[in-house]
């Protein structure tokens, strides 16, 4: 562990890992379960299994990160033997603007029934006003170089593991300056669900979400690093079906 850690430490203190965001509150009609819920074939349900895996990433680190869930007020429960003696903070996280039902309802991409969800971006903003709470309650460092830190963010449709995504996504904090989203990208697509969000983009995520936006390349595409797939990994993310499930999990037992 101490090597691992070593490694992942070697940041600027002005490039850090703030805190973590599990987005686990995306409709799921056609898996016909909520992904969260799925279950590994370790027995692990899929939620479980990020928690998991940022509570590792957290104790590499040595940095205690808070880990959030965001999960469109659906109150997913956690297994508690992983957070009954976790010195990392582990909670859900209401949804920016959530209790306005008209700025949360999107169109589903199957037909045109209003899903009560605000998408991807109200759940991100409300992960990084959180970080920006827990600074103005000492829980994190008052220095001025907070908001060149980083938020993680990870979606409930990967079973990419959380220090692997870490470690690729990292050494791009400090290439290039303007670029505040840092995202995995294959041939043809962006996932920015799974990436780096600086906590200074807060305030223009903010005024975004407030003129109505929800759509996530659109606010991205003038900030966003691509970082290129690994190729092994192909597989483990973006399932929407029972069979793009099993695949994924077949893929993660072969790493």
């Amino acid at each position: 562990m101490l090597e691992v850690a070593d490694s992942l430490i070697e940041v600027d203190r002005f490039n850090h890992l703030a805190g973590i965001v599990i987005l686990a509150g995306g409709a799921s009609k056609r898996m016909g379960t909520p992904k969260a819920e799925l279950i590994l074939p370790t027995g692990e349900c899929l939620l479980d299994y990020h928690v998991r895996q940022a509570l590792e990433l957290s104790a590499a680190l040595t940095s205690n990160l808070p880990i959030m869930i965001a999960d469109n007020g659906r109150g997913f429960s956690i297994n508690p033997d992983l957070i009954k003696n976790s010195p990392s903070p582990v909670f859900h996280i209401t949804d920016y603007l959530s209790a306005n039902s008209l700025s949360n309802k999107i169109l589903s991409s199957n037909d045109d029934k209003p899903i009560e969800t605000g998408g991807a971006l109200v759940a991100i903003e409300a992960a990084l006003q959180s970080l920006k709470s827990l600074v103005s309650s000492n829980q994190l460092t008052k220095d001025a170089s907070w908001q060149q830190s980083w938020l993680m963010v990870i979606s409930c449709d990967s079973l990419i593991p959380v220090t692997d995504l870490w470690q690729k996504l990292q050494p791009y904090m400090t290439k290039n300056p303007d670029k505040t989203v840092i995202c995995l990208t294959d041939d043809s697509h962006l996932y920015p669900l799974l990436g780096l969000y600086r906590l200074s983009i807060e305030p223009d995520l903010k005024r975004y979400i407030d003129d109505e936006q929800r759509q996530v390349m659109k606010f991205i595409k003038p900030i966003v690093q691509p970082v290129a797939f690994v190729k092994k990994w192909q597989n483990l993310t973006n399932f929407n079906t029972p069979k793009d499930f099993s695949r994924a999990c077949l893929a993660l037992n072969n790493l």
